[in-house]
């Protein structure tokens, strides 16, 4: 541990941008945990669907009655979304719970419940963090903010290649797109890039490449702190 505060990086970016399989791969290049914000998000939606399938009766009540089930459990690299001490990892990426998340991220109490549970990690392991207003709201003082962009059409892409594991045709990238598109309205108070952040557009570039780009920023900010 290089100071009293462990060290954070912090990278924002709107829905299929990339930033959760970028956020694991750079931790994985320096050794820091990674710390994916919207797993918990997910798995607060995953327990309230168990209750209340109808997205219309959630109330933030509902949602945080059913929060106490979940944790995070440390792995080597990351940590693992557990609910009622399962491994979550696959359940919290139905079409259910992605239909129903950005809803539930919405809601000021589960906000709060999801930052404290990152604020109390970051006390324990260096992080790279990813999700919505990171470094505005969560982590203004992280040493390195990043935040990425796509253009829709091929975040819209890289969704559905993910998901199907194929090829996907232009009509399911434009369906799709449209969808990504009004969750970007109803995510843009949080999705919102501080003004120290490093802007990044993927479009263009391999995954390989973005991951290589924040390592090397990473490995900077971590030599600066330690001068």
């Amino acid at each position: 541990m290089r100071t009293a505060t462990r060290f954070v990086i912090a990278i924002d970016g709107p829905a299929a941008s990339g930033k959760s399989s970028t956020a694991q791969w750079v931790a994985e290049q320096i050794g820091f945990h990674h710390v994916d914000s919207g797993a918990l998000y997910r798995a607060a939606t995953a327990v309230t669907i168990e209750v209340e399938p109808n997205p219309d009766r959630w109330t933030e009540a509902l949602v945080m009655e059913h929060t106490g089930s979940i944790t995070l459990a440390p792995s080597r690299t990351s940590f693992v979304p557990m609910i009622a001490g399962l491994d979550a990892s696959a359940v919290i990426r139905s079409p259910a719970v992605t239909r129903g998340v950005s809803l539930v991220a919405q809601m000021p109490a589960v906000r709060a419940w999801v930052n404290a549970h990152l604020h109390a990690v970051s006390q324990i392991h260096d992080i790279v963090v990813d999700g919505r207003d990171m470094g505005t709201v969560v982590f203004p003082n992280a040493a390195l903010k990043i935040f990425l962009i796509a253009d829709p059409w091929e975040r819209a892409r890289r969704r559905l290649v993910q998901s199907l594991s194929r090829r996907p045709t232009d009509a399911e990238i434009a369906e799709e797109t449209d969808a990504l598109v009004r969750r970007d309205a109803r995510d843009a108070m949080q999705t919102v890039q501080a003004k120290d952040a490093i802007l990044i557009d993927t479009t263009t570039l391999t995954q390989s490449e973005q991951v290589a780009r924040i390592v090397a920023l990473a490995e900077a900010a971590i030599d600066r702190a330690s001068a």
